[in-house]
């Protein structure tokens, strides 16, 4: 069993890898921390030295500590790198410290110490710059570089924050959360049974390999792969066997090919390194293999941190050099309501009819996706399927985008037309649909340009009966409404669909989890709230939400009271306890009923600071004991 040496900077982190190792996950043969200490960086190789003399053979470090013990010993060395969450809670404290609209923030510090923040200026609308130094020296010089050059705030150690409040600027300290040492403790885990089994039987090796939650590469002392599990199989796209026998270097292109040979030669410190694969960011660590003090080839561990395609990418990557295509089909839709089954069962039965489709639903229902579905499901599935959005075109822009030449009816013919928005089709474009459905005519600008074309027509709107008052109004033909509305579907919105709302929010808090290489989970309460509220924007809106929730989670465990303030905050006051379905306030509260003004003010008041007690007592005006009285009086506490 290998151990784990840890050496930090700070007495906080000490603290937090104390707490973490209550957890039972690090209750395991494979992961002991024999050593844990704070060092100064002066004294940090002679601590490490000493760890090593006392059997320890994998180091946990931060920042300079981290490479200085890398430059001079040569043990496997696992950075504590901050987080993108925690990094995420500092870039939005720092928002509230300025005050201001895309301020300028700065980073210094040393490199390995951050994680990517390449995306930060667009998800949180600032400014975002790295001043990083390569010692101890340079962070002084890193410090006034970034004053010089204005920036409204400074996050850094305490070098930085010293040299930021003498030049009067505002500064952050970068505090870390248990998040970056929970995955510096899982990379060691997973070097320490690497390691382990190595010196043991290969069916052993096999455990390893199939029984890991990332990609595991082996490979022998010239660098060809000799293994790799089913992650590894998956995250590539190929077999085993077929990548049996290649150079890590060439299979993984991104590899520093001076490290690979320094590790397989040499062995020493570990590399590690970000890439991406098959359009995956991971997170990578080759680890040479010793046996009795010789390098026996290396570990190649590939962390993924998912990045979800937009459904524009998966189609370019899966569309025919000929044609449109639908990616859609009916097990992709979430139906364990009996609503959506019975919904499905009847869109199931339109399949196998040519007649047009009318499909109706709130936003961010699956009306795009069934009708995919629908296309797929018909003898039509092996010929084109052709996608408009009508809104906000012009008569012109529609006859131009459907019935002009090389229109998208043109390119439908033998297949599916799909006319998103279909409601705001324009009354002479509407003539020119029913000829089209009525008797398979294309009718151009001029009387002679007519021919025939097959072309199945599917219509979606946003409101249930929008085309029926469009009729009575006189804007829209009543003609082709009765020739679209027989084969009609409504999707129901997902807050008549308990069930399949339950599995969308599960699986949306899975996958923003799995994204940002996060582990949290919902209370009962929390998970209870969220089935209460009407989620008026349906799966779209979910989806942003739950990213949001995980990406700013300040703890493991998520409550109503987390939930809660996060509605508040996208969604408002009125909407989130309307649930956007006309339902009262009083009766979005669950168990609790205010009394009177002063009961509802201080309910509203602490949903809005999450239940901080001090804060909401200073929003109130009122000490913390005479709030407390008050939230036993009313049954809040």
């Amino acid at each position: 069993m290998a151990k784990i040496a840890l050496l930090v900077p700070r007495e906080e982190m000490v603290y937090q890898a104390h707490n973490l190792l209550q957890e039972k996950s690090y209750q395991d043969p494979h992961f002991e921390i024999t050593c844990m200490k704070v060092v100064r960086t002066k004294n940090v190789v002679m601590e490490a030295r000493q760890a090593i003399a006392d059997g320890a053979s994998i180091m946990i470090a931060r920042g300079l500590q981290a490479s200085l013990i890398k430059q001079y010993t040569d043990i496997p060395v696992i950075e504590i790198v901050i987080t993108a969450q925690e990094m995420a809670l500092l870039v939005m404290k720092a928002k509230q410290i300025v005050k201001k609209e895309h301020p300028v923030i700065a980073v210094v510090g040393f490199p390995n110490m951050f994680c990517d923040m390449s995306y930060f200026d667009v998800i949180y609308d600032i400014e975002l710059r790295a001043f990083f130094a390569s010692n101890h020296e340079g962070l002084r010089q890193a410090a006034l570089e970034a004053v010089a050059e204005k920036v409204d705030l400074i996050i850094g150690g305490d070098v930085a924050v010293e040299t930021a409040t003498s030049a009067g600027v505002y500064s952050l300290f970068l505090s870390t959360t248990e998040d970056s040492l929970r995955n510096a403790f899982l990379m060691a885990k997973s070097i320490s049974f690497a390691m382990d089994v190595e010196r043991k039987k290969a069916a052993q090796m096999e455990t390893l390999l199939d029984n890991s939650f990332s990609g595991v590469a082996n490979a022998d002392s010239r660098g060809r792969i000799t293994k790799v599990n089913l992650q590894m199989e998956d995250m590539l796209g190929l077999s085993g066997k077929k990548l049996s026998g290649h150079l890590l270097t060439d299979v993984f292109p991104d590899l520093d090919p001076v490290q690979v040979e320094r590790i397989l030669e040499k062995g020493g410190e570990g590399y590690s390194t970000f890439f991406q694969v098959n359009n995956t960011s991971v997170y990578a660590i080759l680890a040479p293999v010793l046996v009795e003090g010789k390098v026996d080839g290396g570990i190649l561990t590939c962390h993924k941190m998912v990045r979800k395609l937009t459904i524009e990418q998966e189609s370019q990557q899966k569309r025919h050099s000929n044609g449109l295509i639908a990616l859609g089909q009916f097990s992709d839709i979430f139906q364990e309501s009996e609503a959506m089954q019975d919904c499905i069962h009847k869109a199931r039965l339109y399949a196998l009819s040519d007649m047009p489709v009318l499909i109706e639903g709130e936003p961010g229902t699956e009306k795009r996706l069934m009708a995919q579905s629908i296309h797929n499901a018909s003898l039509r599935n092996r010929s084109a399927f052709a996608d408009v959005s009508l809104k906000g075109l012009t008569d012109e822009e529609q006859f131009s985008l459907l019935f002009g030449e090389g229109g998208a009816v043109v390119q439908a013919d033998g297949g599916t037309l799909l006319l998103e928005d279909g409601d705001v089709l324009s009354l002479s474009n509407q003539y020119r649909l029913l000829q089209l459905i009525r008797y398979r005519l294309w009718q151009g600008k001029g009387l002679p340009q007519t021919k025939h074309l097959d072309v199945r027509v599917m219509i979606t709107t946003g409101v249930s009966g929008s085309i029926l008052e469009l009729v009575k109004q006189g804007e829209f033909r009543n003609d082709l409404y009765y020739l679209i509305q027989g084969l009609n579907l409504e999707i129901p919105p997902l807050w008549q669909r308990t069930e399949d709302l339950k599995r969308k929010l599960e699986l949306s808090i899975r996958e923003s989890c799995e994204q940002y290489g996060r582990y949290h989970v919902l209370t009962q309460g929390a998970m209870k709230l969220l089935l209460d509220y009407r989620w008026p924007g349906n799966l779209y809106q979910i989806e942003n939400f739950c990213q949001r929730l995980i990406l700013t989670a300040p703890k493991r465990s998520l409550d109503e009271w987390a939930v809660k303030r996060l509605l508040w905050e996208l969604y408002g006051k009125e909407e989130t306890e309307n649930g956007a379905d006309g339902k009262k306030g009083e009766e979005r509260m669950g168990s609790f009923r205010p009394e009177n003004q002063q009961s509802k003010q201080l309910y509203e008041t602490l949903i809005k600071y999450g239940g901080n007690r001090k804060k909401t007592a200073e929003a109130l005006g009122i000490s913390k004991a005479t709030l407390w009285r008050q939230m036993k009086k009313y049954g809040l506490e």
